[in-house]
């Protein structure tokens, strides 16, 4: 990969558009060159939507021609755009697929690495942190939050991760849970959510016990699939390797040599956060995620979610990440949503 650069701040380029609409205002120009035309294709993204994402992102513009490309814009933006174009590449030449997420997660951490090693060699730079699992294989965090999270679930027994949908709490927690289970260090997964409707009643479903709770647990099962072969997850649960349950089935019991995962936390009350938080075994760990500003409890009911937090967080051994819009790794659409709802949310009383 060759990288050339011109930056004349003498003779400054008019501000314009670059080819996907971005405003530009264009006074330094960086080619880069990538060795496999192949992968420069998978790079750029059909019809180069990921070029058209990091224009958008960074402010450059962004012209790409077989396997060589030209940023002109900002200085400091096109030397953004030109570690998260490397990043990228880097990336592909292992053979990972690069979506658009995966073009948001590289700007981010294109920009923390800037920001933390300026002038230093890009090999002295330290990527996000990942989860390695058979079927995904290495997952990257793709945003600092993500990459404190991911410490966050290696370092602790512990952890409660908060914040907005979105954000990827529950999908890393589940990945994380895999991995454990893959490496040998836990020897089952137990995955758990109190069994609370969304603002509605549904009353009686029919079947047995599993099928009455599984609509419940349903975004669970799909991470689980995310992670898993379908026939290795449909074996686990038959073995009892994996173990998908409602809270309220949680008590009595002492879980050893697992990982625990509560989902959609907000919606335990103060008692069953108290009675999951004590199952803890040897050789457990236990991570905890939910959205305190979507609870679906009784009006005047305390969550048991913050009320952990604020009691448990600064105790030793136990980790707490918290989200925020900004952190948001769903459609763009999905960010500004929840955008908009914390600031309606800033605004009232």
């Amino acid at each position: 990969m060759k990288t050339s650069d011109r930056n004349d701040r003498s003779t400054e380029r008019p501000a314009g558009r670059g080819p996907f609409g971005a405003p530009v205002a264009a006074d330094s120009e960086v080619t880069i060159a990538f060795e496999d035309n192949r992968l420069a294709s998978l790079v750029f993204g059909q019809y180069d939507q990921n070029l058209a994402k990091i224009e958008r992102r960074l402010g450059v513009s962004a012209h790409a021609n077989g396997n060589h490309i030209t940023l002109r814009g900002p200085a400091d933006s096109c030397e953004n755009a030109r570690r998260v174009l490397e990043n990228l590449y880097a990336r592909v030449k292992l053979g990972q697929a690069v979506t658009l997420g995966d073009v948001d997660g590289a700007i981010q951490e294109g920009a923390l690495q800037g920001s933390l090693f300026p002038g230093e060699a890009e090999a002295g730079r330290q990527a996000f942190e990942q989860l390695v699992t058979r079927k995904r294989g290495a997952v990257r965090a793709r945003n600092a939050a993500q990459d404190q999270y991911l410490k966050l679930l290696k370092k602790h027994e512990l952890v409660f991760a908060e914040g907005p949908a979105g954000t990827g709490k529950t999908w890393l927690a589940v990945g994380h849970a895999v991995s454990l289970l893959e490496k040998g260090v836990v020897e089952r997964l137990i995955l758990s959510r109190p069994a609370v409707e969304a603002g509605e009643r549904l009353g009686f479903l029919p079947g047995d016990m599993k099928d009455k709770v599984d609509p419940y647990l349903r975004p669970i099962y799909d991470a689980l699939h995310d992670f898993m072969e379908g026939r290795i997850v449909e074996r686990g649960m038959q073995t009892g390797m994996i173990e998908v349950a409602p809270l309220a089935f949680m008590r009595g019991r002492t879980l050893t040599n697992s990982c625990i995962l509560l989902d959609e936390a907000q919606n335990a009350t103060s008692m069953q956060m108290k009675m999951f938080l004590t199952r803890l075994g040897e050789n457990s760990r236990m991570i905890i995620t939910g959205d305190p500003t979507q609870t679906d409890l009784p009006p005047g009911q305390k969550s048991g979610l913050a009320e952990a937090i604020g009691l448990l967080s600064g105790l030793e051994g136990i980790g707490h990440v918290v989200f925020r819009e900004g952190d948001v790794v769903r459609h763009d659409l999905v960010r500004r949503i929840v955008g908009a709802y914390e600031a309606a949310a800033r605004r009232s009383p």
